[in-house]
């Protein structure tokens, strides 16, 4: 009997050592389950505070690319006829339109894709947010509208492609037949054998106005 005894009450003492032990287990995974949620809220809150951030930041850039597109600045004549913007041009990129305030543009926030200037003439309209990255480039842009005779859109084109570092194309809201314009610099010049031309490109083409001096007029869009 006293062997029985001993028997059943060592089956209680293994009984309630499991159970103790189940218990202990439970205590250890409740809190882990508890660590492991602490560290995700929280993971999830600064996640949605950098989103939030970050989409402000965009949001607000953007709303400041068209206003200072629009902005304050204007342009002021040199003594050889070329026209200088007079405040300093933004270069944020961005993926919506910009308002620019001059046509053609001459700088300001741009797409983050440049326009292929390496010499590239374009028969139809090109996007002005990729040609002002151009001109951050060092690129010259030539433009004209309807009133610009066929002759001097041919000259204008052949000069054009010999040269890196140019582009042309049609720009029909623009005030004259031909403009030329570079990174917060522009002109009119009265045809194609206007020396103006050659001029503007020997200053302006890679010029010291360059806000990046040497980055790429290929692999942009065409």
């Amino acid at each position: 009997m006293a062997a029985k005894n001993t028997s059943s009450a060592a089956r209680k003492a293994r009984i309630e050592e499991m159970r103790r032990a189940e218990r202990s287990r439970e205590r250890r995974n409740r809190i882990l389950v508890i660590g492991a949620s602490v560290v995700i809220v929280a993971g999830l809150v600064v996640g949605g505070t950098v989103l939030i951030r970050s989409q402000a930041d965009n949001d607000g850039a953007d709303s400041a690319t068209a206003s200072d597109a629009k902005g304050k600045g204007k342009f002021t004549t040199d003594a050889d006829g070329v026209k200088t913007w007079s405040t300093k041009l933004t270069q944020n990129h961005v993926t919506k339109s910009v308002t620019y305030p001059m046509t053609p543009p001459v700088g300001g926030d741009h797409n983050p894709v440049w326009q292929n200037c390496n010499g590239d003439v374009y028969d139809k309209a090109i996007k002005n947010e990729n040609a002002v990255h151009s001109l951050e480039h060092g690129a010259v842009w030539v433009t004209y509208n309807d009133k610009a005779s066929e002759a001097d859109v041919k000259a204008l084109a052949a000069k054009v492609k010999k040269t890196p570092y140019t582009l042309m194309s049609p720009v029909e809201g623009q005030k004259d037949p031909i403009m030329l314009s570079a990174w917060g610099h522009q002109r009119t010049v009265t045809s194609a054998t206007d020396p103006n031309v050659d001029k503007f490109f020997q200053k302006f083409v890679q010029g010291q106005q360059t806000p990046e001096p040497g980055a790429a007029c290929t692999n942009g869009i065409s």
